[in-house]
């Protein structure tokens, strides 16, 4: 049965809810051609607790089926089971969740594809891919945008966050929450990297770096040398492993939880990205929810991203740790290096911040830089 899912993934089977291997199929497994289950997971803090009304009446019972790309130790996945967990009770049983992590229902792409035909009820992608649905989502992929976490929180729990998730209208998926994918970190297989130039300068070939299929991201590496290949998250280990990239960029957190240290002995604390996730679910499906599941559905995404924030955090410093247990040699840099980075990196905004939206790149600067000045006088 595992071949036969796998093979109705790997096809982008847009009649999944038809699919009698997707009805039949229940046991979670690797998607992305690990040669070994992902390490034990952290203790990390438990979710909180389920509060609110139980919705009564004579509402059908439904399940939700939701696919996620990270393995079931990722951040994601327990957020989802939180996420399940709320609807369960709130609901006194009769809305659940069937989660499918690991890729096993397709990429982030087409996962979204399934929820607009409404063969997927949901969903959870980063914004790199959605931006194909929003292009001003892309804003998040300039790089070094943000200097921590709480200048992203700022931005996505602001009025202009709700503005770009109610940019989804339309599309047939309806956005809910943004949740974190996190700073993203480069590993690679050929050299340490520590200067712009070790990615691609003139005495070194350059790095054949997987990124997420999004216009930015590549121009981000095309402007360190690097040679940017975009790639579905689930064929990247195996890309790796044989050889067709050097290496990836992605959270401390994916790439222990899929096991990239096996094959990516070199990597580099950039933070050169925040990249949210967003949680989404198909139009079609939303429609069609009774209005007492609504409110609870929109509750438990708020509530679920807000906890997968918290422990996505917690996950990244303890994921950084177990890679170099591991082997994996973890440069640092410090601040004059981040800045070569972020001085080599200047020409992505000068060709993007015009196409995405100059007012817009303005107001994420300004709303984070504001969160920043706040942090640093407390």
């Amino acid at each position: 049965m595992l071949t036969r899912f796998a093979s109705l993934a790997v096809g982008v089977a847009m009649s999944l809810a038809a699919s009698p291997a997707f009805a039949q199929f229940g046991a979670p497994g690797q998607g992305s051609g690990n040669s070994a289950q992902a390490p034990a997971a952290p203790e990390l803090s438990p979710p909180p607790e389920i509060t609110g009304d139980v919705v009564t009446g004579d509402l059908p019972s439904q399940t939700l089926k939701f696919g996620i790309g990270l393995a079931e130790t990722s951040p994601q996945y327990r957020s989802v089971k939180y996420f399940s967990d709320i609807l369960d009770k709130r609901t006194g049983g009769k809305l659940k969740v069937q989660i499918f992590p690991n890729s096993q229902v397709g990429d982030d792409a087409q996962m979204m594809q399934a929820l607009q035909s409404g063969t997927l009820e949901m969903t959870y992608p980063s914004t790199s891919p959605a931006a194909s649905l929003v292009p001003e989502l892309q804003v998040f992929d300039l790089p070094f945008l943000f200097g921590d976490r709480k200048a992203a929180y700022a931005v996505m729990d602001s009025d202009l966050g709700q503005e770009l998730l109610d940019k989804f209208e339309g599309t047939g998926i309806k956005a809910l929450a943004f949740a974190e994918n996190g700073f993203r970190e480069l590993t690679n297989k050929v050299r340490p990297v520590t200067k712009p130039a070790d990615v691609g300068g003139l005495n070194v070939g350059g790095l054949k770096i997987r990124t997420m299929q999004n216009p930015v991201q590549v121009d981000i590496w095309k402007t360190l040398g690097a040679n940017p290949t975009p790639m579905a998250f689930g064929e990247v280990f195996s890309a790796m492993e044989q050889g067709v990239i050097d290496g990836q960029e992605n959270p401390w957190s994916t790439i222990l939880t899929s096991n990239f240290f096996e094959v990516q002995p070199y990597g580099t604390e950039t933070r050169h990205v925040y990249t949210p996730f967003i949680i989404m679910i198909s139009q079609r499906v939303w429609d069609n929810l009774p209005e007492p599941y609504k409110r609870v559905v929109q509750e438990a995404a708020d509530k679920s991203a807000q906890y997968e924030r918290r422990i996505s955090a917690e996950y990244d410093d303890w994921s950084k740790a177990q890679l170099k247990q591991r082997g994996m040699q973890i440069a640092e840099l410090s601040p004059e290096q981040r800045a070569a980075f972020r001085e080599a990196t200047k020409p992505v905004y000068e060709q993007w911040a015009p196409r995405i939206g100059t007012d817009l790149v303005d107001r994420v600067q300004k709303i984070a830089e504001g969160a920043e000045e706040s942090a640093a006088t407390k």
